[in-house]
């Protein structure tokens, strides 16, 4: 049996005078070995791959064409007001009249043609994986007061047919970024989607929450996990909110303390 060795031993000595070597060297190794990977992949725009600073980034361009959402907007749906309305906490008319099922909403910016859609389709079409993380780092950031509340994030999952497909989900992958960038756990297991829903393309507001009815359970088994906690929902893209209040809903009735969701764009 090996016994632990002394303080004074000279194995010992010579492991904390490594370790304490490694701690001085170890950033200007990782300052180098960014500088070399920067000469072999030259950083560049996520949307239109010109030269940029810094990895993960958008160039100036690009940038100025992003309508971010920021404050003021209603408290609820997370859509911008035209203008301040001189208070916090502010509803829209819309929140008002049409409240939705759950909390709270976030987005990172508008959707519509430019950047936001180029990102959002060569993540959701073109299998390019590695811009979950800087998405998930902006969405992260707009979420910041939902985060801080949450008890763990839940990507809206895929029907198995739709996955198969796909091959994979990119709520998971932004919901991992999120999760990365916040601390606040992931849980893809505990809802599902149960019901094949046809594509929401064309489909009126109306026409979208009927097809999205019934569409998620929490899994028998995992109802532990969601009673009493509060749930952020992650996708890519909110437009009516049929499938985030289907999901909603879903949680409630197993008994969630409270779901907001968090996106990286919405149409407005």
């Amino acid at each position: 049996m090996m016994r632990a060795r002394r303080a004074g031993d000279p194995f010992t000595e010579a492991a904390a005078m490594l370790r304490s070597a490694f701690t001085l060297i170890a950033p200007p190794l990782r300052g180098a070995a960014r500088a070399a990977a920067d000469l072999v992949f030259p950083p560049s725009c996520l949307s239109c791959r010109q030269a940029t600073a810094a990895h993960g980034s958008l160039c100036a361009t690009c940038w100025a064409k992003v309508r971010f959402i920021e404050r003021p907007f209603c408290e609820r749906l997370g859509v911008p007001f035209a203008f301040d309305l001189g208070g916090e906490g502010l509803l829209s008319p819309d929140a008002v009249a049409n409240p939705p099922v759950y909390e709270r909403a976030r987005a990172v910016a508008q959707f519509e043609d430019g950047p936001v859609r180029h990102l959002i389709h060569r993540l959701k079409y073109g299998d390019r994986m590695e811009l979950a993380k800087p998405l998930g780092a902006w969405m992260a950031r707009a979420g910041v007061d939902i985060l801080n509340e949450a008890d763990g994030l839940m990507p809206i999952p895929l029907h198995r047919g739709r996955l198969f497909s796909r091959r994979f989900n990119q709520a998971q992958a932004l919901a991992q970024a999120v999760s990365a960038a916040s601390g606040v756990p992931v849980d893809p297991l505990s809802l599902m989607r149960v019901k094949p829903t046809a594509s929401q393309v064309r489909l009126t507001k109306s026409q979208r929450a009927i097809n999205m009815q019934g569409a998620f359970r929490v899994r028998g088994d995992m109802i532990a996990r969601v009673e009493g906690r509060a749930i952020v929902l992650v996708d890519d893209v909110m437009t009516s909110g049929a499938t985030v209040n289907a999901a909603a809903r879903a949680l409630l009735r197993a008994k969630a303390k409270r779901v907001d969701v968090l996106v990286f764009a919405r149409v407005i």
